[in-house]
């Protein structure tokens, strides 16, 4: 019975506080880790997560590496007897919600912005954002003869021969690969730091000159040189309806508005797809998981994290996930798309909103997450994905807990064996002394027995195989098949069998 009950664990892991390692690049909170580290060793948790900030460890120069305060940070972790998820943070922190420091990308890449500020994704009325790199200049060798795509690729490779002690070790296991901004697999449409509040719509974000080159070609050669970027979609805290763009029977229904869509979230998709290879080449035979967002000879999994953009997804034109490049309609499946092309990979898809439910939310956002969870995790299953998740928000209570729970096994436990579907893994947003006080760390640790399925801490569930190498590249259109017809989600329970 023991045997079939563990079929039903659900790894759980903690994300580290942002500042963990300093702006200046620097370790200095050992002690105070350290006792956080052993509370959640107590609490039965099976690793951590941490951003590996581009911006601090490449910071000094182009190929001048500081993996110093990293490698302090990770010996803690391995002392501790934690599995370790590690974010190639390609993105700038600060500017959205839940980000206490600021840390931009290099200040030797954003120097080339000063003279070719295009580098930089692009608002209709020119504001730049300088979180993230455009995906337009992922091809553009502009970077002390580098394009975006060797930057990251060569950060990988420093990063797998510096930390090759805990790679063998089986310390990491999960590589998340940053893909834009937040390190997300999205255009930057809602930046708080442009003034976007929610439930804004947000804006198309790719007028910078290489992605309009782009789209100019590409309509083209579909036999319509006319058509330009749009130019009616609004602005970023308008609602649907008062754009022509989005309006019932508007632009995003025509010819013109699909062909769009169509390229804004092809352009999307091959932005993943590319930086997702060169993860896999690196990484190659590690016992990693692959994640947009694991690593070790045996190495781990690759992931990569979608955003939840749940608000105006109760209607037709679901607005705020097309703006962000999530092409998901009543009748088309924006995320069993993006799914497709990561079976390539064999890579995982981590999707956030864990959380929340519907009744949560205000009616005037249109907002649907618990919805949209069952869509993405769905997509992921049925494309034979390994599916993770994490909370969007911080929250200690029960009601949070236990939709977590109901997500992570959404038929409840089978006593017999696996549950027809489950996560792979499940990460906590974030760590604080908030969360390890008094009734908060009491309830928090009922939650990861339950995760567990009740059980005690096992390190050898779902074990890795060595990552093997990308599939060959798969035809646009065969991705794009994915997308019709649009399949009702799995069932899931109204809620868990197993509550906090």
């Amino acid at each position: 019975m023991a045997g079939n009950l563990l079929a039903n664990y659900v790894q759980v892991n903690v994300m580290l506080p942002l500042d963990v390692v300093t702006v200046d690049n620097k370790f200095e909170k050992v002690d105070e880790t350290r006792a956080q580290l052993k509370k959640l060793t107590e609490a039965s948790v099976d690793g951590v997560m941490v951003d590996v900030w581009w911006g601090l460890v490449e910071g000094k120069g182009p190929g001048a590496y500081d993996w110093d305060a990293y490698k302090q940070l990770f010996g803690l972790v391995q002392e501790a007897g934690l599995k370790l998820q590690a974010i190639m943070s390609f993105h700038q922190c600060g500017g959205n919600v839940g980000d206490i420091v600021n840390i931009p990308i290099p200040q030797w890449v954003r120097d080339v912005g000063a003279s070719d500020p295009d580098i930089f994704y692009t608002n209709r009325g020119g504001a730049r954002n300088i979180e993230y790199l455009t995906l337009g200049v992922d091809d553009q060798p502009l970077f002390h003869g580098r394009t975006a795509i060797q930057m990251y690729a060569d950060y990988m490779k420093s990063f797998r021969e510096n930390m090759a002690e805990f790679l063998d070790a089986g310390v990491i296991v999960d590589i998340e690969v940053g893909l834009g901004p937040a390190g997300e697999m999205r255009y930057p449409s809602y930046p708080q730091s442009q003034g976007w509040v929610f439930p804004g719509i947000g804006e198309f974000i790719c007028y910078d000159k290489y992605l309009e080159a782009d789209f100019k070609a590409e309509a083209a050669k579909a036999g319509h040189p006319e058509w330009e970027l749009p130019d009616d979609a609004g602005e970023y805290n308008d609602t649907p309806e008062k754009t022509r763009f989005f309006a019932d029977n508007g632009t995003y229904v025509t010819e013109k508005g699909k062909f769009f869509l169509t390229w804004y979230s092809n352009k999307l998709i091959k932005h993943g797809d590319k930086i997702l290879d060169e993860a896999n080449k690196v990484f190659l035979g590690c016992r990693v998981q692959l994640a947009i967002k694991n690593i070790n000879d045996t190495c781990s999994n690759v992931c990569w994290q979608i955003s939840g953009i749940h608000w105006w997804y109760r209607v037709p034109n679901h607005a705020a996930e097309l703006t962000a490049g999530y092409y998901n309609l009543d009748n088309r499946d924006g995320y069993r798309t993006i799914a497709r092309m990561l079976t390539r990979h064999r890579a995982c898809v981590n999707f956030t909103c864990a959380e929340m439910r519907d009744s949560e939310q205000s009616s005037e956002a249109k907002s649907a997450p618990e919805e949209l969870v069952q869509q993405v995790l769905s997509a992921g299953w049925r494309e034979g994905l390994h599916v993770a998740c994490e909370n969007a928000l911080g929250r200690y209570d029960a009601t949070a807990y236990n939709t977590i729970l109901r997500n992570s096994r959404p038929t409840g436990i089978n006593k017999n064996g696996p549950p027809e579907h489950k996560l792979f893994g499940f990460t906590y947003l974030r760590l604080s002394d908030e969360l390890l006080e008094g009734q908060n760390y009491s309830t928090f640790k009922t939650f990861v027995k339950r995760m567990h399925a009740n059980m005690d801490h096992n390190s050898n569930v779902d074990p890795l195989e060595p990552l093997q190498r990308s599939m060959p590249e798969m035809p646009i259109g065969k991705i794009l098949q994915a997308a019709h017809p649009k399949l009702a989600p799995f069932p899931f329970d109204e809620n868990t069998d197993l509550p906090v």
